[in-house]
């Protein structure tokens, strides 16, 4: 089956971004449409993390725009671009080691709670069906993930691949429209890789979520990618499919030219 892949939802126009003298990005444009996989690959120190929290409002470039379904967000902060339906999940994991698989992933739901603390802590009225509702949500994501098992377990004691899920499980509670995932393979064998790979295509095709994804693993990237951005030294070198940037020499030469 074809997959329908909508007009642009996410545009990043002209972006550079600057450290006191240092030149993290220098004048980045691409796009990324509704329903693509879209990958940002390049060597490590290309600006790739740079980008992602340029996106979702870590950090405030000082050129450029980025504009999300037309609405351009400048002077944002993360939980504003949260807000709006862009979810992230870090190459370090930001997980409450000492909290349930349940409530890490409840506690993405945190954006959509509606009712005042004191009802929640209550659990009476509005509160009480709310707090069922985002329950069941949080179900069916960890049903999804495959984690029933672990539900109750403190995410400390999971193995990392597991844990890397529960993060992913995390940034699915928000329901984002747009999901920026940071290496979400990284560190992990080869079957815990081809598992993640499996989710995010079914996130990508059961939830409707466009991704944004930083991956290492090139064979990964070509595999489940519709369109790649390639950074070098924090200038953009390629923009297409996997095969164009595949065959793409300045693209070619940056990796053969570094420890890759």
């Amino acid at each position: 089956m074809t997959k329908h892949i909508g007009d642009v939802i996410l545009d990043v126009k002209n972006i550079s971004l600057r450290f006191g003298g240092v030149k993290a990005l220098t004048d980045i444009s691409f796009n990324v449409k509704e329903h693509e996989i879209r990958s940002i690959i390049g060597p490590n120190g290309a600006g790739k993390s740079s980008m992602l929290n340029c996106i979702n409002g870590v950090y405030k470039p000082q050129e450029g725009s980025i504009t999300f379904r037309g609405k351009e967000f400048k002077h944002m902060d993360s939980h504003q671009v949260a807000t709006m339906g862009i979810g992230r999940t870090f190459q370090n994991l930001a997980l409450f080691k000492g909290m349930s698989v349940l409530d890490n992933i409840m506690s993405g739901r945190n954006l959509k709670i509606k009712s005042n603390i004191l009802l929640q802590a209550l659990r009476i009225g509005p509160a009480e069906r709310e707090e069922i509702m985002h329950r069941e949500a949080v179900e069916r994501i960890i049903d999804f993930l495959e984690i029933q098992a672990y539900r109750k377990t403190p995410v400390g004691q999971l193995p990392y691949g597991l844990q890397k899920r529960v993060d992913l499980g995390r940034a699915l509670a928000m329901e984002p429209q747009v999901l920026l995932l940071d290496e979400p393979m990284a560190g992990m064998n080869v079957e815990e890789k081809q598992d993640m790979c499996r989710f995010i295509l079914d996130v990508n095709d059961e939830f409707n979520t466009t991704i944004v994804l930083i991956e290492h693993d090139m064979g990964v990237v070509m595999d489940i990618s519709d369109r790649v951005v390639v950074l070098d030294y924090g200038k953009k070198i390629g923009d297409g499919t996997p095969d164009e940037v595949r065959n793409n020499e300045d693209v070619i030469s940056a990796y053969l030219g570094t420890s890759h």
